[in-house]
């Protein structure tokens, strides 16, 4: 009996009705992103691992898939503390680190505010589980040198606009900004030492709720009443007494735009990555406990790599969460023909026939014909034909016209 045989844990195969189907929701996405004036790069699926745990990328660090150096020892094994000192390169875990390596390299040949498209494959050690995998494709668009919030403003229209494409309805971009919470937590008298922790506790608002996060706060040494109630308040749109009303105005122009998806002002959203110094996104749907797609502006990032600062700020779509929402209606004019050979039929003369038939604008996917078609024919169906035609011994191209299946 035949052992049956599975991709790794947290990665998937995909049938080609299925590939096909993803590739239209990601031209889709492309197009979208295109009439908005992005550029489409590449970069390598690996980086070098000092740079992937540079502090950059948060607890998404800690699952990076490294890999080992070659020509290891045995001695450098035992000597080794920890398994990153064997690692000298990494799988990129987001598209965000390898898009600040990028301009800091190709900076002198980008235009002074430049506008990127990245839609890759990234790797992280997961604990599989719905709608998180160890392989997974983002739809990134960021845009680098323009610091004020025109840029914003940009990333969240071409979002709205590609969701409006895929027919996503009902979706909204959360918006916060880190500004504002960290002014929210120096007006709550949070204490210096304490406020990554706190935004970490606030961050599990939708988990825990209100008492367990005061509660978890209270246990740091810090009033969540009084954090959240400043919290209340700046989501009603008001400054509380002895707050930056300032602080509050990016959001203000922000909330006031018209982007194409409803924007809602949520002051408890925190996002997990440390390096985001300014606004915050988080796109939701309602049919999902969890995003499908987020980010936010970054301005200290690339400045890491260059060594002077670039404002930069990006928003990314996780495709695996959003793709089964998707019902794109079918393509229209694509005739696929089923060429059902007769076994007695020389390969050459069929493969005449169907570079013929290809020559004339139609695909075809040929294969040898059964005794009884009817099986494979409902597969090539499943798999997009709109067209049969059969190949008997003696048959030319001009004697075939392709029937449709019905």
């Amino acid at each position: 009996m035949a052992t049956q045989v599975h991709p790794p844990r947290g990665m998937r195969d995909f049938l080609p009705v299925d590939k096909r189907r993803r590739e239209r929701v990601l031209r889709v996405i492309r197009e979208a992103y295109e009439h908005h004036g992005f550029e489409e790069i590449e970069t390598p699926v690996v980086e070098d691992a000092a740079r992937l745990h540079a502090g950059l990328g948060g607890d998404n660090e800690k699952l990076a898939f490294a890999i080992m150096r070659r020509g290891l020892t045995g001695d450098d094994l035992q000597a080794a503390r920890s398994p990153l000192e064997l690692a000298d390169l990494g799988l990129r875990f987001d598209l965000t680190v390898p898009l600040a390596r990028f301009l800091s390299t190709h900076r002198s040949s980008l235009p002074p505010v430049f506008r990127a498209i990245q839609i890759a494959p990234v790797w992280r050690a997961e604990r599989p589980q719905r709608g998180r995998f160890r392989q997974f494709v983002q739809c990134d668009i960021d845009i680098a040198g323009e610091p004020g919030i025109a840029a914003e403003l940009e990333l969240l229209a071409a979002t709205g606009d590609a969701l409006e494409r895929l027919g996503l309805t009902g979706t909204h971009i959360r918006i916060n900004d880190r500004r504002v919470l960290l002014a929210a937590l120096e007006h709550a008298g949070v204490p210096d030492a304490q406020r990554e922790g706190a935004l970490i506790t606030v961050d599990k608002l939708d988990k825990v709720g209100r008492e367990g996060v005061v509660a978890e706060l209270a246990e740091r040494g810090v009033d969540g009443a009084a954090l959240l109630a400043t919290l209340d308040a700046i989501g009603a749109g008001e400054a509380p007494e002895g707050f930056d009303a300032a602080t509050l105005e990016p959001l203000r122009e922000l909330m006031a735009a018209h982007v194409g998806v409803p924007l809602v002002l949520d002051p408890t959203l925190v996002r997990g990555m440390g390096y985001y110094t300014g606004a915050i996104f988080e796109v939701a749907h309602p049919d999902l406990p969890f995003s499908i797609g987020g980010g936010g502006r970054y301005d200290g990032m690339v400045g890491r790599f260059l060594g002077q600062e670039v404002p930069a700020v990006g928003i990314s779509l996780g495709f695996e969460r959003l793709v089964d929402l998707v019902e794109l209606p079918e393509e229209d004019g694509r005739e696929v023909v089923a060429l059902l050979v007769d076994k007695q039929v020389p390969p050459v003369e069929a493969l005449a026939i169907k570079r013929a038939l290809i020559a004339q604008g139609r695909t075809v996917r040929m294969q040898r014909r059964p005794k009884n078609p009817q099986g494979l024919l409902d597969q090539l169906v499943a798999a997009g034909a709109t067209h049969v035609a059969f190949v008997r011994p003696g048959d030319s191209a001009e004697d075939l016209e392709p029937k449709p299946i019905s």
